[in-house]
């Protein structure tokens, strides 16, 4: 039998968070009260308080004084900064190591899977692809800092808030697969243009 995984407490509440951004039940500007939420999924408000410190970390949402927690106002502007840095780590990662064709090519036949379909697998596989590059660096350091990102979540948020066309993008994908099949020296900068080309208005997950 495999080891039973519990998921903390906290991770659970900060994932029902996301979902609730996500999902649109939060919108910019709304209060997000940590003792309904607490009352709701039947916890103490310490792992909400936990759970909303990550977020407000992630810049997803702010605290102010006497009003508790609220859904940040994004710009375009937030979306650039968190982009750039992703583009930057992700460049790092392609020169470090070169990631596994057949790995991404499994990812890329998802998200031609996906597309037409729901915005959620489309934006999944897209993540997945990326997060394979990442992944294949080797390095713990780098992975852990793309990972704090927020990469899914901010994608789905510029989506919804920002309202970036939601189109299927696996054809962007292709020729950075191609790029790393031919072992080509210029695939770093090519993902690294992939990347910040999310952050302008545009057809981009």
């Amino acid at each position: 039998m495999q080891p039973v995984v519990r998921t903390p407490l906290r991770e659970q509440i900060r994932q029902a968070l996301l979902d609730g951004l996500i999902n649109g039940r939060w919108g910019p500007g709304d209060r997000i009260v940590e003792r309904q939420v607490a009352a709701e999924a039947g916890v103490s408000q310490a792992p909400v308080r936990e759970a909303l410190r990550e977020l407000a970390a992630l810049r997803l949402i702010e605290f102010s004084p006497n009003k508790g927690a609220r859904v940040r106002r994004l710009t375009h502007a937030d979306l650039r900064e968190v982009y750039v840095v992703r583009a930057g780590l992700e460049e790092t990662a392609v020169r470090l190591r070169r990631p596994p064709v057949a790995a991404l090519r499994a990812h890329l036949e998802r998200l031609h899977e996906a597309a037409g379909g729901s915005v959620s697998d489309q934006v999944r596989h897209g993540v997945a692809f990326h997060r394979e590059i990442v992944r294949a660096a080797g390095n713990e350091v780098l992975l852990s800092v793309w990972e704090s990102l927020g990469v899914e979540v901010w994608t789905h948020l510029s989506i919804r808030l920002l309202r970036t066309d939601a189109l299927d993008n696996a054809a962007d994908h292709e020729p950075l697969l191609a790029a790393f099949e031919r072992d080509d020296p210029g695939a770093g900068v090519m993902l690294r243009d992939h990347v910040l080309a999310y952050a302008e208005p545009g057809p981009h997950l």
